[in-house]
């Protein structure tokens, strides 16, 4: 058989055995997410849900009300992805640890600002005490399309040491709004000349 052949077939196993193995991981995770609570613990959640609502609506909003805070969020929504340029295309999460008080999760996001694209992973451990929850963000790693830029770069690497994501996204918002209108601008030269 020709090597260019086999190489071909060797590519393509190569390739099935990670996607098997992906879905593999992905199936772990769903039964993990699912062991954490024993049947007991489901059960006596059904049961506090299904009293929860055969007790009537008293107190209880109506259907409309949710329809209109639900036109509400969507809108709101609709008005920070046009302010921020900010869209997010996919999520995923993974519980790491849970216990009583502790929960570690490891997020995936990814999404467009502008006209650039990013991916984010990270790890969020929230700790509850008796008055509030805290969270802190660690592991955080960012991959963004225009990392060529050394100032871009240095923010970027800068931004994973200290996990935050507040200011990650509004200097994000910012540069690729200038992003964009400077890759308009060369596109206009580039036509004219």
């Amino acid at each position: 058989m020709d090597n260019s052949i086999c190489q071909v077939y060797e590519d393509e196993i190569q390739s099935l055995e990670e996607e098997i193995k992906l879905l593999a991981e992905k199936y772990e995770d769903s039964q993990q997410e699912s062991t954490f609570f024993s049947d007991e613990e489901i059960l006596m959640s059904i049961k506090s849900f299904q009293r929860e609502f055969q007790g009537g609506s008293k107190g209880r909003e109506s259907l409309s009300d949710l329809k209109a805070q639900l036109e509400s969020l969507e809108t709101d929504l609709s008005f920070l992805m046009k302010f921020t340029g900010i869209q997010f295309t996919s999520h995923s999460k993974k519980t790491v640890e849970k216990t009583r008080n502790r929960t570690v999760r490891k997020h995936r996001l990814s999404g467009n600002c502008h006209s650039l694209s990013f991916q984010l992973e990270f790890q969020l451990l929230e700790m509850q005490n008796k008055e509030s929850v805290s969270a802190v963000i660690s592991d955080l790693s960012i991959i963004m399309e225009s990392r060529e830029d050394s100032d871009v770069s240095k923010f970027v690497s800068s931004t994973e040491e200290q996990g935050n994501l507040l200011t990650f996204f509004r200097s994000l918002s910012s540069y690729a709004e200038w992003y964009e209108h400077r890759r308009c601008t060369f596109l206009h030269f580039k036509v004219m000349f």
